[in-house]
């Protein structure tokens, strides 16, 4: 009896024990959650010193920017990015690779590509009117990573270039090159960074931009757009929303016959899902090299995808074959008859984005610190928003997935005015989704995992670009 006493007295004090220790481990754990976390900042934004900021940036705009008006002269470029993989080293003289990851899903866990369906380009057309110049840049790559854009314009601007001149974006399929994500968070999505593989980018890029420049002569353009609403609907609240169907283009021909279509709709590229494995340029690369079976040049520009997904029939890779050759079709019908001119108003406003403070989100209302929130993804330093007048057509430029709705807003606005608009995203920096602030605390991905920047970050971006909008059409 007393033995068996004995050892129940010390199993009652081995339990009592590891309750106390779990006790301090839970009050640990308590303390670490509120010292690494906080609420969500619910600050109206025109009360804000980023957001004054941004609007004194704005007005000295107004006496900065000389419109040019004149003879129009345009230049083109191709340059593939189009990888050899399963070679022995990386060689980026030749673009060849070990082994390269697709960018697009977490899902996917850095798994390198298996091939290549088809291939993937740079195309960059320039314009320039006096001496204006506005050099539009197309990828097929999930986004323009800031660190590859800065490192172009590192390049560029020993060249003579500015900011303000080049107009980056991305086609946003989901099955392009990965390996140029810093952080763990570009891990997730982009795989394991491959220097060397950045390096190649950044020469591919900067020499099609020159390429381009080099290429100006004399031209004609025109622009538009067109309804294409059976190919997207709004996917995060679908009927209750709404969504920006237009597809809008550029189309420009130099006077000795080459011809070249800047396209740009607001479609997210996943048709094909994290399953692929092999390079494609989804369905704006089945668009792009439709259109130039007609003409020279096809550069598509993901347009306002926040919010926005494909609609199409087929499975596989007729899914996007589909879509894309679709809007091609839709495309040359509406070039068809299109008038040019060969004198044009060329005008281009750039400011830097002053941001509000950074945060991952662990929840709907409670964010981890901003500390934190920088080492699991570098903060971009040089985000920025773009418009550029082209006649009647104001273009923006946006560092974002940004939100077809607020597109739409903007395009209704400006149509009333007797301009055509459009809203370009991936412009070389990338602030996460730009939504409305009544979406934010959803508990959805656009909203709570890639809504950096608080609840009114929406607002306020869109704000910005009434503003500099309003510069260039008065």
């Amino acid at each position: 009896m007393f033995c068996f006493t004995g050892i129940k007295a010390n199993k009652m004090k081995l339990l009592k024990r590891i309750g106390i220790t779990l006790g301090i481990i839970f009050v640990l754990l308590v303390v670490l959650y509120f010292s690494a976390t906080g609420p969500v900042v619910n600050t109206p934004y025109f009360e804000t010193e980023y957001y004054k900021n941004s609007c004194s940036e704005i007005e000295s705009l107004k006496n900065s920017i000389t419109p040019a008006h004149g003879k129009l002269f345009t230049g083109f470029s191709k340059v593939s990015i189009t990888p050899t993989l399963n070679s022995n080293t990386d060689d980026i003289s030749t673009g060849k690779f070990v082994q390269l990851p697709l960018a697009g899903f977490g899902a996917r866990k850095g798994a390198p590509a298996t091939g290549i369906h088809d291939s993937i380009f740079v195309k960059v057309v320039a314009l320039k009117v006096d001496n204006t110049l506005a050099v539009f840049v197309g990828s097929d790559l999930l986004i323009m990573p800031p660190n590859i854009s800065d490192s172009v314009m590192h390049v560029l601007a020993q060249k003579g270039f500015t900011r303000n001149q080049i107009c980056f974006s991305a086609t946003h399929t989901h099955s392009s090159l990965g390996g140029w994500g810093p952080g763990f968070m570009g891990k997730q999505f982009a795989g394991e960074e491959n220097i060397n593989l950045e390096k190649w980018l950044v020469q591919q890029i900067s020499g099609a931009v020159l390429n381009a420049v080099a290429d100006l002569q004399p031209s004609t353009i025109a622009t538009g757009d067109f309804n294409a609403a059976e190919y997207t609907r709004n996917r995060l609240i679908g009927d209750l929303g709404t969504a920006n169907d237009d597809f809008s283009y550029i189309f420009i021909q130099q006077n000795e016959g080459k011809k070249a279509v800047i396209g740009s709709f607001a479609a997210h590229s996943t048709c094909m899902g994290s399953k692929n494995m092999e390079i494609s340029g989804d369905y704006p690369g089945y668009w792009q090299r439709k259109l130039e079976t007609t003409f020279d040049y096809a550069l598509f520009m993901a347009g306002s995808v926040g919010s926005q997904t494909h609609v199409g029939k087929g499975e596989g890779f007729e899914k996007p074959r589909f879509i894309g050759e679709s809007l091609a079709d839709s495309t040359i019908n509406h070039l068809a008859n299109k008038e040019s001119t060969d004198s044009v108003l060329l005008e281009t406003a750039t400011i830097k984005l002053n941001l509000p403070e950074y945060h991952f989100r662990i929840s709907t209302t409670r964010n981890l610190s901003s500390g934190i929130s920088k080492k699991l993804m570098p903060l971009p330093e040089n985000a920025v928003i773009q418009a550029i007048r082209i006649g009647n057509m104001i273009w923006i430029t946006t560092p974002c997935d940004f939100s077809g709705e607020y597109a739409l807003q903007l395009k209704n606005r400006l149509a009333v005015k007797g301009f055509d608009a459009n809203v370009t995203s991936f412009n070389g920096s990338y602030v996460g989704y730009i939504i409305p602030g009544r979406y934010f605390y959803l508990d959805e991905y656009e909203p709570k995992t890639m809504g950096f920047f608080g609840p009114a970050m929406g607002d306020y971006t869109f704000d910005l670009i009434n503003q500099m909008t309003n510069i260039l059409i008065n």
